[in-house]
């Protein structure tokens, strides 16, 4: 909707990860730097925690992008699996056939072929758990055990967890203590503050195309880190619904209104008296029949259709 009026080659605030807008501040470049460093030499189990909406994801997308070395990438996105299907999901993503039926043990011998032949060809096995806090502690112990695959200097497998901070509670248990123990590395994403934000959000327009002066200032920045907490999926969802504001208005400035009214829509606080119902009969609007059902009206879309009608 907005692209052409800012001079956009895509939209900079989706939620879903775009690999091609990483912003490396607030040491999400350094955690990456990081993750980069362990997996080249070779640590089993490592573990970025933070809130929903923090960025793991995103890190998740930019290892295989960032990683130089010869590496093939297991994904397990849907976590909440037994032990033998974790097992069975690894082996498919290295391309392994297996009988749904296979024994435990058998499955483990056949993965530890598998490893080992392309340990002989140079290349690393890398596991990526996203939403790591839902996978059952049977399951976490049988990643302990993968990870106990290995040569005489080198892991086989190593293994990356991302999940929420529920995924700590899980790991402080005392009969899980050999999987934590197995951890090299332990990292935790904070949220941005509002001069991150800034930068962030001024970062994200200039990289998908924007070309003129800072959209959002300082000051926007400020409200927008109240209404998100931080939190780089909600500072997305509230720039995007900016964004449109602005546009429906022909403005390339963003006001502390906009901000309130994308939090509004957004859910993000809960504004203290109604939001004006517009009580017009008009065919132009067709908006009486709202009013008459006694129905609010979302901000974005209010500004969206003063637009429309002027």
């Amino acid at each position: 909707m907005y692209l052409d009026f800012f001079g956009l080659t895509k939209s900079p605030f989706r939620i879903t990860p775009d690999t091609q807008l990483f912003y490396q501040g607030c040491d999400r470049g350094a955690v990456l730097q990081t993750l980069c460093y362990a997996i080249e030499q070779g640590e089993g189990i490592l573990k970025v925690v933070g809130e929903v909406g923090t960025g793991k994801t995103m890190l998740c997308r930019m290892l295989p992008i960032t990683m130089k070395e010869q590496v093939d990438w297991v994904y397990l996105a849907h976590p909440n699996l037994s032990p033998e299907q974790t097992l069975q999901a690894i082996a498919y993503e290295l391309g392994i056939t297996l009988d749904a039926n296979t024994e435990k043990f058998e499955v483990m011998r056949i993965l530890q072929n598998a490893l080992l032949e392309r340990y002989n060809r140079g290349r690393k096995v890398v596991v990526l758990v996203e939403e790591a806090q839902g996978m059952p502690l049977e399951t976490l112990e049988e990643i302990r055990l993968l990870s106990n695959l290995e040569t005489e200097q080198h892991k086989l497998m190593q293994i990356v967890l991302f999940g929420q901070p529920e995924l700590d509670d899980n790991l402080s248990q005392v009969h899980i203590r050999q999987l934590r123990e197995r951890i090299t590395h332990s990292v935790n994403l904070s949220p941005f503050t509002p001069d991150v934000i800034h930068e962030y959000l001024n970062f994200r327009m200039r990289a998908a195309g924007y070309k003129g002066p800072d959209v959002f200032s300082k000051k926007i920045a400020k409200l927008v880190c109240r209404y998100s907490s931080g939190l780089i999926r909600r500072v997305n969802i509230l720039a995007d619904k900016m964004l449109i504001i602005a546009f429906t208005q022909q403005r390339h400035e963003i006001s502390a209104s906009d901000v309130r009214d994308a939090a509004l829509d957004s859910e993000f606080y809960k504004k203290k008296s109604w939001w004006p119902l517009v009580a017009s009969f008009s065919i132009i609007t067709g908006l009486h029949l709202l009013v008459m059902a006694g129905l609010t009206m979302s901000p974005v879309f209010y500004h969206v259709l003063q637009s429309s009608i002027a």
